[in-house]
């Protein structure tokens, strides 16, 4: 008898989770569920208006549910306000009080809640020294860099003591070296507290670099859950497969593949096997070359794929523009793609069988 595999605790569970802002309209969200682990790092990724923002601020409690529900280890927070539910926000803009200094900025909301000065004053002045900003508690956010008003908005974040910490695009306001420093530092934190943090980001290599399950949404709908790993390697739809970057699709009799860019192989075209094609562009990228090309005999939105070689490989043997060429890929690293997530009410059909479609693929590249 197999062993029953018990799944790990869920710090935050949304259940047919819906955001409509009127009638009659698509929904923003529509009856999305979803577990997040406790103690883990969860990214909401996705394009602009997919959906992820107003996920968080549901959760949150700054946007009011349509239907579903909300749970926060297993309680059910759905319809508690902001302050009572055990989370904490931390916004894209840090939202800092300007005449304020860092101290009072992080014992705000203590004030607010009636806890004397000296505590509140002590209290804050732990979290900063936690977060390296003891020796500037007294400047004010105008006299501090955006990544030292960052740590300043964790701080202030982390004082309510949260349970979940949420980060609305913490990183986008922040120059691309400091958004990369940052990212280790919010990493670094997470795992230090035992936090659960969800994130979310319309960055896909931000998304790789930080999570431990990335949620990748579309036209509020959830494509795919998984690992960066699983989500990268294993893009479960075209539109994970493309937005995700560094992937071809590629119509075989199969149906639709992705092959990762630096998987593909390319040769000049003498006319045996692989899919002809032509080179359209080439861009050094350094460690890398990037060559864009186009297959011939294809319709032209499906016309453009990519292959990314080692630069060594390249100087070996060069390719240029209007180069001639032939594609191939190993059977193995052929990525099947099934139909996107579907609208609640289109679930009713059975989902398609998932097939072995090996045979067609690698007759296709032949």
């Amino acid at each position: 008898m197999d062993a029953v595999v018990t799944p790990p605790p869920a710090a935050v569970e949304v259940i047919a989770l819906t955001k409509r802002y009127a009638a009659g309209t698509p929904a923003a969200v529509d009856q999305i569920d979803l577990r997040i682990a406790s103690g883990g790092y969860c990214c909401l990724l996705g394009p602009s208006g997919c959906g992820k923002s107003t996920t968080l601020r549901m959760i949150a409690g700054h946007e009011s549910v349509s239907s579903g529900d909300i749970l926060l280890d297993n309680r059910n927070i759905t319809d508690l306000p902001a302050a009572a539910r055990g989370t904490a926000m931390m916004f894209q803009s840090f939202a800092l009080f300007p005449h304020l200094s860092a101290l009072d900025n992080v014992a705000f909301s203590l004030k607010m809640k009636g806890v004397g000065k000296a505590e509140r004053q002590k209290r804050a002045g732990d979290l900063l020294e936690r977060v390296a900003m003891g020796h500037l508690a007294e400047r004010k956010p105008g006299e501090l860099s955006g990544g030292q008003q960052q740590r300043v908005a964790l701080a202030r974040a982390l004082i309510t003591e949260p349970r979940v910490l949420l980060l609305d695009e913490p990183l986008s306001a922040l120059d691309p070296f400091l958004r990369i420093q940052m990212r280790a530092e919010l990493r670094r934190w997470q795992k230090e507290l035992g936090l659960t943090f969800i994130h979310v980001t319309h960055s896909q290599e931000e998304a790789m670099a930080l999570a431990d399950t990335m949620v990748v949404m579309n036209h509020g709908l959830i494509e795919q859950v998984g690992s960066p790993h699983q989500v990268y390697n294993h893009p479960s739809s075209e539109f994970v497969a493309r937005f995700m970057g560094g992937h071809n699709v590629l119509d075989t009799p199969a149906g639709a593949i992705a092959v990762r860019n630096d998987h593909m192989q390319i040769a000049p075209d003498t006319g045996g096997a692989g899919v002809p094609a032509h080179v359209t562009d080439v861009e050094y990228q350094g460690t890398y070359v990037l060559l864009g090309l186009a297959l011939d005999g294809v319709a032209k939105e499906r016309q453009t794929v990519s292959v990314l070689l080692g630069e060594a490989a390249f100087l070996a043997r060069p390719y240029a523009s209007g180069d001639a060429v032939r594609l191939s890929w190993a059977e193995a690293d052929a990525r099947v793609l099934r139909p996107g997530a579907q609208r609640p009410a289109d679930r009713a059909a059975p989902p398609p069988v998932a097939r072995d479609d090996t045979a067609a693929i690698a007759a296709f590249v032949a």
